[in-house]
């Protein structure tokens, strides 16, 4: 059977359950600088950005004018939370070991922080190969720009109509999309919320799976059908 040229895994909320708690940190934090925010509220738009561009956007539509010291303040929170805290999403070793193709992961996140969690949980001897950092790039744009993800077919001289992209987020999938990517929408992580998979299948995703055991047969049935089919 036909095979994708490249499989890419997100991280947070997709690999690992980190994207709660992220958002229970930084949620804290902004309601305590004056933009009063759920972590549910958070997690729901802005999953998927780094908490940089959160605080951009924030910016935007509130005018508050937030401490550049605040990104430094979440960042350490998040570490020190994560190393208590995180888990991986359920099945998700299981699922990785028959994907059956080349694959790596392309974050947001810290390299550093997404070796740290991938140690935590016990899944880093899946993950061997390449880990993609947005943030660390070149160019240093993260996603919902593109170049993660190409940088990561261009590494593994994959095609880009060819590779598959497991994302969580809005976010993740306009960047995925914008690469000639393929989406596979993820709601497994527990900062999943009712309609989430309509809202990734409106942002892009071909279909949305919450459980990993999915994931082998799904890949299987778009590798036949494809978008123009």
């Amino acid at each position: 059977m036909d095979k994708p040229d490249l499989i890419i895994f997100d991280c947070d909320g997709v690999l690992v359950d980190s994207e709660i708690i992220a958002a229970r940190v930084e949620a804290e934090l902004l309601t305590e600088a004056g933009f009063e925010i759920t972590p549910e509220e958070l997690a729901r738009t802005y999953a998927g950005l780094t908490f940089k561009d959160i605080l951009l956007r924030i910016e935007e539509i509130s005018g508050l004018p937030f401490q550049a010291t605040l990104i430094d303040k979440a960042e350490t929170a998040v570490d020190r939370r994560l190393r208590q805290e995180v888990r991986a999403v359920d099945g998700v070793r299981e699922a990785v070991m028959q994907v059956g193709a080349p694959y790596c992961i392309c974050s947001n996140s810290p390299g550093e922080r997404i070796r740290a969690m991938l140690e935590r949980t016990g899944i880093m001897p899946v993950f061997l190969g390449p880990i993609f950092s947005a943030p660390e790039l070149p160019t240093g744009r993260t996603k919902p720009a593109p170049d993660v993800f190409l940088h990561a077919a261009s590494e593994f001289n994959a095609d880009p109509a060819r590779t598959f992209v497991i994302e969580d987020s809005v976010h993740g999938i306009a960047g995925a999309r914008a690469a000639g990517m393929r989406v596979i929408g993820f709601t497994g992580g527990a900062h999943s919320y009712p309609g989430h998979a309509d809202v990734l299948m409106e942002a892009g995703a071909e279909t949305v799976i919450r459980r990993w055991a999915d994931l082998k047969g799904v890949l299987e049935a778009l590798m036949v059908w494809s978008e123009d089919d």
